[in-house]
């Protein structure tokens, strides 16, 4: 067989997926589907569990993909107010006629921060309808209790992230009971696996790992550009509203939406093949580990003079975050600080998804003040990379960002 020929039916019954399952399944303690990125696990939930035309509730503080996503499943986006501290979805601030009008929730869970399932998990189940969980950010984080990713009916995690084998994801979900379902749906939506994906896959570290060497990131960058390879030259993707607009007329529909799914991960729904999963799973096996030293790195940065402001919350307990957001008066200053030091500042999410969009794609949060304080002023740096971060502000005196009079969660 050659490489990437093996598709998720014949893979899942050998013993790499399924062990990827099982060790997911022992973090959540629910059913978990193997499946080849996040945004493709997330499509096969909304379109499982949402009616045509529905609306979801979800953060405007959130990669553009996952807009792009909901949208591609047919569904209609709906920006939530959120907390300007953590960009959790402030549950209050839901007006009770838009409550009414949803067919769903999305939870984002932001660099790990969560989102409060419980309460939203109770409205959900008062309401009738579906609660998702985001989890790409959140693979270590617990909330009430459980990890996030146990109080949905469905949740989506990233294997790109903590795990850092840049690629793959599971679907995970309460009913075991529809596993055959869901499987089923994966399966018709994958394409076939591409020995030249699986080869770019299998030498990508290697050439990464020189780049870094060498000290050729600017050069790499340049070429990227040059050969047309860079999908966003600013925060946001290009919207593209004509033919997006085309896109949407056409959902749900995946193909149709794939210019916008695909930015940053051309492969999200090919089939692995069995040197991806190999390395997946020696990955995930050093999970605990790289999740011990998030969680050393966010209880440093969140003692600096740039974490959240814990009077207006109340003692913060630390998590193993993906990203820590500081916050900063000049965020563009602060960047430029770190990236001296050769430390890159990405999953900026700014403007929030209504600013980008338009009314035309979404409707717009009721109150966009703290999903506009937030995006303009997080700072999401790497708490494997703690030390190098807090020495590279301190050094350019970086100023703490004050949180406008009146800016705050409605309850807390």
């Amino acid at each position: 067989m050659a490489i990437g020929e093996a598709g998720l039916g014949s893979a899942r019954h050998g013993s790499r997926p399924k062990r990827l399952e099982e060790t997911m399944r022992g973090r959540l303690g629910r059913e978990c589907v193997y499946v080849p990125s996040c945004r493709f696990g997330l499509f096969v939930a909304l379109r499982h569990w949402c009616p045509p035309g529905g609306r979801v509730l979800m953060s405007p503080v959130n990669d553009d993909v996952i807009f792009f996503v909901v949208l591609a499943a047919g569904l209609r986006p709906v920006q939530a107010p959120l907390n300007p501290l953590d960009a959790s979805i402030d549950v209050d601030a839901v007006p009770d006629d838009m409550w009414g009008s949803l067919s769903a929730v999305l939870t984002t869970n932001l660099y790990g921060n969560p989102d409060d399932a419980p309460r939203l998990r109770q409205k959900c189940d008062e309401l009738g309808i579906p609660l998702f969980e985001d989890g790409a950010h959140a693979i270590g984080t617990q909330v009430g209790g459980r990890p996030v990713g146990a109080w949905g009916d469905a949740s989506v995690f990233s294997l790109s992230k903590h795990v850092g084998a840049k690629a793959g994801g599971f679907l995970s979900f309460a009913d075991p009971g529809l596993r055959e379902a869901l499987e089923k749906t994966c399966e018709d939506l994958l394409l076939p696996g591409r020995p030249t994906a699986e080869l770019a896959y299998t030498v990508r570290p290697y050439a990464e790992a020189a780049v870094r060497g060498l000290g050729l990131r600017r050069a790499a960058w340049a070429t990227m550009r040059l050969l047309g390879l860079m999908e966003r030259e600013e925060i946001r993707m290009p919207l593209r509203p004509e033919e997006l607009a085309r896109a949407v007329g056409a959902a749900p529909d995946l193909t149709a939406h794939d210019p916008w799914v695909r930015v940053d991960m051309h492969d999200y729904r090919l089939r692995s093949g069995p040197l991806r999963l190999g390395r997946i799973e020696r990955k995930l096996d050093r999970l605990d580990g790289v999740l011990t030293a998030c969680l050393a790195g966010t209880e440093r940065l969140l003692s600096t003079p740039w974490a959240r402001p814990h009077s207006r919350v109340g003692p913060v307990r630390a998590q193993p975050l993906f990203r820590v957001p500081l916050f900063v008066a000049d965020r563009d200053a602060a960047r430029a600080a770190l990236a001296r030091r050769g430390i890159v500042v990405g999953y900026l999410y700014d403007p929030p998804l209504d600013d980008y969009a338009g009314d035309g794609f979404t409707d717009p949060s009721p109150d966009p003040a703290g999903a506009r304080w937030f995006a303009r002023h997080a700072l999401p740096v790497d708490p494997l990379r703690a030390r190098q971060v807090v020495e590279a502000l301190d050094e350019s005196k970086a100023r703490p960002a004050e949180v406008p009079g009146g800016l705050g969660p409605t309850r807390g």
